[in-house]
């Protein structure tokens, strides 16, 4: 070991490599950064929104309005081509609070109306019971929310409901199914491979 002018032992320092293994405390990282680079920007959000909007826009361009008879009304009442989405009346997301008496099978629709964006397909039995417990979309809606209000972009989503869902629950699945195909809502798991899951 090398000597101190002073006459003690002087310690060789330990390579940069051997105080990282050794050291008690490693680097955190910094999680507020990490979080951050994860966070999709506000061109990619814009984009993102850009590329489902078309598609739906063009699904409602090609949407031809059926004419139906008295005859008729009955099996083609629940042809997915017939339902618009957008037509729906919209209610806060918060309906299920309200007095109103909701609680029967529907399909329902979460819309981004300042986006024109249909961005979730629900069904369900209880309508004024869905929302009460957890759901996932409700955690989508929230980060979707949130990065707007990060960057400052107008956003409003509502609720809308076709009441004409069948009561048999498999008919009313086969329904959903078909919609969520159709217009690729963004926050329906079987369209994750297509936008991917920047709200998850």
């Amino acid at each position: 070991m090398p000597y101190h002018s002073s006459g003690r032992i002087q310690p060789t320092p330990l390579e940069p490599q051997q105080l990282n293994l050794f050291a008690d405390n490693t680097i955190t990282p910094n999680y507020s950064s990490k979080a951050d680079n994860l966070l999709m920007s506000a061109d990619a959000l814009q984009e993102w929104k850009s590329r489902i909007r078309e598609h739906q826009q063009r699904v409602r361009a090609n949407q031809s309005p059926q004419q139906a008879t008295l005859f008729d009304l009955a099996p083609t009442h629940c042809d997915p081509e017939a339902i618009d989405p957008f037509t729906s009346h919209l209610q806060p997301m918060a309906f299920y609070r309200m007095p109103d008496d909701f609680g029967q099978a529907a399909l329902y629709f979460v819309i981004d109306s300042a986006a024109s964006l249909l961005l979730y397909v629900g069904e369900t039995k209880r309508s004024n019971k869905r929302w009460r417990g957890t759901h996932d979309c409700k955690h989508y809606i929230g980060s979707y929310q949130d990065l707007h209000y990060r960057y400052q972009m107008e956003t409003a989503v509502n609720i809308g409901f076709w009441w004409d869902a069948p009561v048999e629950r498999r008919a009313r699945q086969q329904l959903e199914l078909s919609l969520i195909l159709k217009w690729r809502s963004p926050f329906n798991k079987e369209n994750w491979e297509l936008w991917g899951q920047p709200f998850k």
